[in-house]
């Protein structure tokens, strides 16, 4: 699909902010005009339909992207890597399902540039666990939040805080907050004032393999694919719920969406624990099947 689309990557500069214009000339589709092209795309291959469901969405790229401009790469990349992304959340696209596109693609192309963040910051390791990346991309956040603007050490009670908020431990907090906040210094800065030899000759090459890599992303794709054909087991409210609590990098607290459903925090609390469960006895079953 990739080959057949053949979308260009933007570029920095002036090429960037020309592609960024371009991708606001696609209009924005109607719901069933969504429907019928997917169904295109999905049933008889129409190549054209899936092209326009890409192109419709390459704003919403765009603007996911540009929320990712924090951790020092360029907006170009992102968009790119968004941008496959979308591609793959179209060919898996289930029209029939009742959710329109952009709902299902912001999913795959958040996972999409995430990957490609965490992959380019992979010369200190980070972390895998979903706690960690949660932490990694929340942080920054988290601390504007607390008022803590400075690149120190964070206050205890803004640890404890941040911790708590993210389920993850303190220590993981104190780690992750030295890791973001530190210099980068150049591996090609020399040793010694006199000499050749620079910092990176020092360096044991660890770098995952490109099959690495590959099992790695195809392993990632997989979980993801698993958690999202597990949530159907839920109710339209559940996978709200759950999905604001757990599944969002800016997670709902359990009184703003007692708010939206008119409902006690202990109900909410207990619709989200009921949905958990679900999902992960379903995620079980799939996985035992597969």
């Amino acid at each position: 699909m990739s080959t057949a689309l053949a979308l260009r990557s933007p570029e920095t500069g002036e090429s960037l902010t020309r592609y960024i214009n371009e991708t606001h000339r696609y209009p924005v589709l109607a719901a069933n005009d969504e429907f019928m092209l997917a169904k295109a795309w999905t049933e008889h291959g129409d190549v054209k339909a899936a092209h326009a469901l890409v192109t419709s969405h390459l704003r919403l790229v765009v603007k996911i992207a540009g929320g990712y401009r924090g951790y020092g790469l360029p907006l170009s990349d992102l968009i790119a890597e968004g941008n496959l992304g979308l591609m793959t959340a179209v060919k898996k696209f289930e029209p029939e399902r009742g959710f329109r596109l952009s709902t299902y693609a912001m999913w795959w192309i958040k996972a999409s540039i995430q990957d490609y963040i965490l992959r380019s910051w992979s010369l200190v390791k980070i972390g895998t666990t979903a706690a960690q990346k949660k932490l990694f991309f929340s942080l920054g956040r988290l601390k504007r939040k607390l008022g803590e603007l400075g690149n120190g050490d964070l206050a205890p009670e803004s640890v404890t805080r941040i911790a708590n908020d993210l389920e993850v431990g303190e220590s993981d907090v104190v780690a992750m907050n030295r890791r973001l906040s530190a210099p980068v210094a150049s591996l090609n800065a020399p040793i010694a004032a006199e000499g050749d030899s620079e910092w990176q000759d020092l360096l044991a090459d660890e770098r995952p393999t490109v099959e690495d890599h590959l099992i790695e992303r195809g392993e990632a794709g997989r979980r993801s694919a698993l958690l999202r054909e597990a949530m159907t087991v839920l109710n339209d409210r559940e996978r709200d719920i759950l999905t604001s609590r757990r599944l969002s990098e800016q997670p709902l607290t359990l009184e703003d969406l007692a708010v939206r459903y008119g409902v006690s925090r202990e109900r909410i609390r207990q619709i989200e624990e009921k949905a958990f469960s679900k999902v992960a006895k379903q995620t079980l079953e799939l996985a035992a099947a597969a």
